[in-house]
């Protein structure tokens, strides 16, 4: 079942003469990780604005095409109804963090409380987040007391806390240190198993490439590619779009080692291992 249906979509922000969106087209399934890559510049952020309803709602502009998300359309569709559906994580947490609470617990509780949570759900929620992003231990601390990586956990907490069908990142590791982008993937990969949709921008190629499902190169607010991981990043011309393609990738294409049965490059050490010993044997 689709949950996002994105027919022929564009926009164009004011006094700009270019497409930031040009006639994009796809579709999502319920439970998908859907990893969105491409260089600056090429749409990424935009499309995420448009798929929570920033855009057209907030954000002015040449908007044309239609945005259906979990059976609302969104040109049509009040935004207060449409982020009850989709949380989206923005890049910088300075963006996201409210400032106006004093712990970190009281900071996820805000959203919550907008909502009319119950107080007894409201505390299972924050629990449940504060220890699947481990950062129960930072609950009594002032949200501005954290570092960068920590209050991006902080941030993408009180989006998950919300429970919204769909989870649209924009390049929430950014600030992370190496240990910390990947217990944001592992969790994010765990509310995927759940059911949740989850939409992830990154430049970490090799996170992408081991927990998307699928991925979508953009480029020039155009979608290049969309399908699995391993056939986006055996691509000859990846590069040309100002991306790189995972250093297992790479590695096989030196050794011009393909899988057999796919006919793409290995993306995972895994899979590269389990190939270079097969064609040692």
């Amino acid at each position: 079942m689709e949950e996002i249906v994105v027919e022929n979509l564009k926009y164009k922000y004011p006094l700009t003469d270019t497409l930031a969106l040009n006639d994009i087209s796809f579709k999502i399934k319920k439970g998908e990780f859907i990893g969105i890559i491409g260089k600056n510049s090429s749409g990424k952020s935009t499309l995420c604005q448009a798929l929570v309803g920033l855009i057209p709602h907030f954000y002015k502009g040449a908007y044309g095409g239609k945005v259906v998300v979990c059976n609302m359309e969104i040109l049509n569709s009040e935004i207060s109804e449409v982020v009850k559906k989709v949380g989206l994580v923005f890049q910088n947490p300075f963006t996201q963090i409210t400032g106006s609470k004093l712990s970190v617990y009281e900071e996820i509780s805000f959203g919550l409380e907008n909502l009319g949570v119950s107080r007894s759900e409201m505390i299972e929620r924050i629990d449940y987040v504060l220890k699947l992003l481990d950062i129960y231990k930072y609950k009594d601390r002032s949200p501005f007391e954290l570092s960068g990586g920590q209050m991006q956990r902080v941030a993408i907490a009180s989006i998950i806390a919300m429970n919204p069908e769909i989870i649209i990142l924009d390049e929430p590791t950014s600030q992370l240190d190496p240990q910390g982008s990947e217990e944001v993937y592992k969790a994010i990969q765990k509310l995927s198993s759940e059911g949740k949709t989850v939409i992830m921008v990154d430049h970490k190629m090799e996170k992408i490439a081991q927990y998307a499902s699928k991925v979508m190169l953009l480029s020039e607010g155009k979608i290049v590619d969309f399908d699995v991981p391993s056939k986006v990043f055996s691509r000859d011309d990846l590069e040309n779009y100002g991306v790189t393609a995972p250093v297992y990738t790479k590695i096989c294409r030196g050794l011009k080692l393909k899988n057999e049965n796919t006919g793409f490059y290995p993306i995972t050490l895994e899979e590269t291992y389990n190939l270079v010993v097969k064609h040692n044997e």
